[in-house]
């Protein structure tokens, strides 16, 4: 299963679409509140930069994919692109979309 993820364009942007997800749950519930809450923004300095460059990975590999897979701008690539606009949306889109098409 694990193999499947990485040698598939649509898993490679399943695995980016957990680890961007991951990254916004630990910066907005984790490294948020240690900022300003507590005056410790070690954490939000160093996690900001990375969760910003999971989320153009994932958003340049979904358009890729998209192009790649022939798929319907108005049917699935919007839906993938506006998920990641929404906290969680990048877990909801990999279970509803993302994991039945790999399975495909």
């Amino acid at each position: 299963m694990m193999k499947k993820l990485f040698n598939t364009s649509i898993g490679r942007l399943r695995i980016l679409a957990i680890l961007e997800g991951i990254s916004l749950i630990v910066l907005v519930f984790i490294a948020v509140p240690l900022k300003h809450v507590w005056d410790i923004p070690g954490l939000s300095k160093s996690l900001g930069p990375i969760h910003g460059a999971l989320f153009l990975l994932f958003v340049f590999n979904a358009l890729r994919v998209g192009v790649e897979q022939q798929w319907k701008f108005k049917e699935i690539t919007w839906k993938i692109l506006v998920a990641c606009f929404i906290p969680f949306g990048t877990f909801y889109i990999d279970y509803k979309i993302l994991r039945k098409i790999d399975e495909e």
